[in-house]
């Protein structure tokens, strides 16, 4: 059970670079000029990171304003569902949903084992 528990810790961190990768894909593939592009390519990822630091870096522990329970629940949904949308756009929305249903088993799984 312990590998298990690792490797869903594994997947979390995996689904956090996905939204940041996601993110980028979708601002660098915009139909824009180049200059909104790479703004967009670098600053949309950029506030995903600034939203998770703030509020659930480290599973809240290395937050500067963690939140818990319902809230965090509520920002992961909109994290992680905000750059499922963002994939859909930029891929395909199979690739959109595929995403955000990982992070929904990830989480129902981290909930069922009480990891951060």
């Amino acid at each position: 059970m312990t590998v298990l528990k690792g490797a869903n810790l594994a997947l979390m961190f995996l689904l956090e670079l996905g939204v940041l990768a996601g993110a980028a894909i979708w601002g660098f593939t915009l139909d824009a000029n180049l200059i909104v592009r790479i703004i967009a390519g670098i600053g949309v990822p950029a506030v995903f990171v600034v939203v998770w630091a703030l509020f659930a870096a480290g599973g809240g522990k290395n937050a500067r304003y963690p939140l818990t329970g319902p809230w965090r629940a509520l920002l992961e949904i909109v994290w992680f569902g905000g750059a499922a949308v963002l994939i859909g756009f930029a891929c395909t929305a199979l690739g959109g949903i595929v995403f955000f249903a990982l992070w929904a088993i990830n989480g129902a799984l981290r909930l069922l084992w009480h990891q951060a």
